[in-house]
C-alpha cells in the first residue's frame, strides 16, 4: 500500500470534490454531530467524543476532505442547528466562552492537512516510520494548538463576562482534565481509521 493511502491522504491529482467526496464529507459532520451529542458535564467544558470522531474522519478521508468535513459541521452550528454539545447551536455558543475550542476544530484540520502531508513524504518514507505512528504524533501536534487556542478564547471572553481568570486557572478547569481522555481518543481515533481507510479510498 502507497504511503499516502496509508495516511489517509487523497492521490494527489484529485483537484476537486466529486458526488462520492461530497457523500462522505456530509456524513462525517453527521458523525461528528454526534460525537457531539456524547457529552459528560465536566465544568465549563463538556466531555464529549467530537475529538474522537474528527481524528477518526481526518485520518480516514484525509486533510482536505476531513477538513471541510468539519467546517460544514461548524456551519450548520453558526446558522442554528443543534450540532455542538448539550445540543447547542447558533453563534452564541461559538462566541461563548467554549467557543475557542469549536473554532480550533478547523485549525485542527487544516494543521493535520498540511503536516501529515509534509510528514508522509519527507519522513514517512524515508525514514522508514510507520504511518500509524506518523498519524499519532501529528494529532498529538495539533490537540496542543487545540488547547492554546481554546484555553486563550476562554480568558479573554471570560475575562470581559465575568471579571477576570488567569491561564493557570482556565489551564486546570478546560485542559489538564482531558488531557489523559483525549490521548486515549487519539489511539482509538488511529485503530478505528486503520479500519475504516480501506472502505473511503
Amino acid at each position: 500500500m502507497k504511503a499516502e493511502e496509508q495516511m489517509g491522504t487523497p492521490k494527489s491529482g484529485r483537484r476537486f470534490l466529486n458526488t462520492r467526496d461530497m457523500v462522505l464529507i456530509a456524513m462525517s459532520a453527521a458523525l461528528i454531530t454526534i460525537g457531539s451529542w456524547i457529552n459528560i458535564t465536566l465544568g465549563p467544558v463538556p466531555f464529549t467524543l467530537q475529538l474522537l470522531m474528527i481524528y477518526a474522519i481526518l485520518m480516514s478521508l484525509g486533510g482536505k476532505r476531513g477538513t471541510m468535513a468539519i467546517l460544514v459541521y461548524l456551519l450548520m452550528g453558526l446558522v442554528g442547528l443543534p450540532v455542538f454539545a448539550q445540543f447547542k447551536g447558533g453563534p452564541a455558543s461559538l462566541a461563548g466562552p467554549t467557543g475557542g475550542f469549536i473554532v480550533g476544530f478547523v485549525a485542527v484540520g487544516g494543521l493535520y492537512w498540511v503536516i501529515a502531508d509534509v510528514l508522509l513524504r519527507r519522513v514517512t518514507g524515508r525514514c522508514g516510520l510507520k504511518a500509524s505512528a506518523v498519524r499519532f504524533a501529528v494529532c498529538l501536534v495539533t490537540q496542543l494548538v487545540l488547547y492554546a487556542v481554546g484555553t486563550v478564547w476562554f480568558v479573554n471572553i471570560y475575562t470581559g463576562e465575568a471579571g477576570g481568570m488567569s491561564y493557570g486557572a482556565t489551564l486546570s478547569v478546560c485542559v489538564i482534565p482531558f488531557i489523559v481522555p483525549d490521548i486515549l481518543k487519539i489511539a482509538l481515533a488511529v485503530l478505528l481509521a486503520g479500519r475504516v481507510r480501506r472502505l473511503v479510498k
